[in-house]
């Protein structure tokens, strides 16, 4: 079974171990970068289409992100 703690954690990770700061992700993504720092610190999720960008930007499988791989 998916536990969304799962993917929360498996985001964090792909955030933290990119080649990317945090300012430099929220950039690329048009947002404000304490939008990446709820992502990294208060278990909150990006919407689709934004979870979907982050894995674009970060060059990592949505599918690793999910747990499917």
């Amino acid at each position: 079974m998916i536990e969304i703690s799962d993917i929360q954690r498996r985001l964090r990770e792909a955030i933290k171990t990119s080649p990317f700061s945090q300012r430099e992700i929220a950039e690329r993504l048009h947002v404000d970068p304490s939008t990446i720092t709820r992502y990294m610190r208060d278990d909150k999720f990006p919407s689709i289409d934004t979870f979907a960008n982050i894995c674009e930007i970060l060059d990592v499988s949505s599918d690793e992100i999910l747990g499917l791989k």
